[in-house]
């Protein structure tokens, strides 16, 4: 069965497009569509809508997209909302800088600044899918790669479905079937963190611990990032331990917590605390690589989102927001241009450089966080100021009303 042609500008609201992914990228990006007055389908290959992990960061700049699809009060009831972030050293805990959050980010950049479980954040995304159109999400549908043509863009489905529409869009993640037919296989470099991650009860604390404030602990080899969940009940921890031995990337392979525990000897006391607070058979630990970024996500009728277009490394806490942006921006491209081709090469040029921006900033984090003394911690950090260089040009974005150009736009 051939793809269905279409005549007249993109911006007809008639044009079907096919999300291959429902992941926090793929269904942000279904809602902005639905809005827009797009027929949507979304494929997900999983045989339930569901998300595991734990923790993600939404600000500003992710935020203004939340409220437009409706959604950003129902994130703020099971959000947490931390009033700073600080950089800790990793024994003595003295603080280095700190970024300015809660009522201070939402007066600064017009949005708040939430901590989330992953779970609690998918599970609402979907809910506003199936509001805006109870059958636009197609379980147990495993892409397998696509077919287009001057008429449309056929998606192939492992059980044999060819979908048809006008635009596909790969939202399907780190591991994209979609991103390997548009840029090839391209392996990625190890970065030689192996990643841990907690969750906890905070009732396993002292009262008061940590004071509610998110903390990125910094020192030789290795760093913790930590902050709480559904209005403080739950802290989360993701430990970048460097390693040698290369684990897979995945979410769910555990880990024996004596390794940890060996792996943080020295740590100050709070961290020691998170550590012996965990249940000591739910420690997940994988492997973290980099991606270096790509100059295009584009064929005639296919574009790339989020992870399956810049995969970042979680050292700048962007990543789910720069999936959430790219949703964004290309609705609006797709809203504003007249052919396929324009709306997708619009969309690239007004994404490419930022998202690589991302990407790049988060691995240079990684050496500074990992700094061989304190000495060379202080001074390296003394020469920073974390929260107005974020403010210059991360948090300050908002997707929903920057100008969109053609040609390469400056991050």
């Amino acid at each position: 069965m051939g793809a269905i042609h279409r005549e007249g500008p993109v911006s007809n609201r008639d044009a079907k497009i096919l999300i291959a992914g429902a992941g926090l990228g793929g269904l942000t990006a279904a809602a902005c569509l639905l809005i827009a007055g797009y027929d949507v389908e979304v494929y997900e290959q999983a045989p339930e809508l569901g998300e595991i992990g734990a923790g993600v960061q939404q600000s500003a700049n992710s935020n203004h997209v939340m409220r437009h699809i409706g959604v950003l009060d129902r994130l703020e009831a099971v959000a947490f909302r931390p009033p700073v972030t600080e950089f800790r050293i990793f024994n003595t805990g003295e603080v280095l800088q700190e970024l300015k959050l809660a009522e201070g980010h939402e007066s600064r950049f017009g949005g708040p600044y939430l901590q989330l479980h992953r779970a609690d954040f998918h599970e609402i995304l979907a809910a506003r899918v199936i509001e805006l159109d109870p059958a636009a999400i197609h379980l147990n549908s495993t892409a397998t790669g696509y077919e287009e043509s001057a008429d449309g863009v056929t998606l192939l489905l492992a059980d044999g479905r060819r979908i048809n529409g006008d635009i596909l869009i790969g939202a399907d993640g780190i591991k994209s079937v979609i991103r390997r037919q548009i840029v090839g296989d391209i392996a990625p470099s190890y970065t030689g963190d192996a990643a841990w991650r907690l969750t906890v009860p905070t009732d396993r604390f002292r009262d008061g611990f940590l004071e509610g404030k998110s903390s990125i602990w910094v020192g030789p080899d290795k760093h913790a990032v930590v902050y709480f969940l559904r209005g403080g009940e739950l802290l989360n921890c993701v430990m970048a331990v460097e390693s040698d031995e290369w684990d897979t990337e995945s979410w769910t392979e555990k880990r024996p917590w004596e390794e940890l525990k060996g792996a943080l000897a020295g740590w100050h006391e709070d961290i020691q605390a998170i550590i012996d607070a965990v249940d000591k058979d739910r420690c997940f630990r994988w492997a973290l690589n980099v991606y270096e970024p790509v100059d295009n996500w584009n064929t005639a009728r296919a574009t790339l989102m989020g992870d399956a277009a810049h995969p970042t490394l979680p050292y700048l806490a962007q990543g789910a927001a720069m999936a959430v942006e790219d949703a964004a921006v290309l609705t609006r491209c797709i809203e504003q241009s007249s052919s396929v081709a324009g709306a997708l090469s619009l969309y690239q040029d007004n994404r490419i450089d930022r998202t690589a921006r991302v990407v790049r900033e988060s691995h240079r984090n990684r050496a500074l966080f990992h700094l061989q003394s304190v000495e060379e911690l202080k001074a390296q950090f003394a020469k920073r100021n974390m929260d107005k260089e974020r403010a210059d040009w991360l948090y300050s974005y908002n997707p929903l009303t920057v100008t969109l150009e053609p040609g390469r736009v400056a991050a």
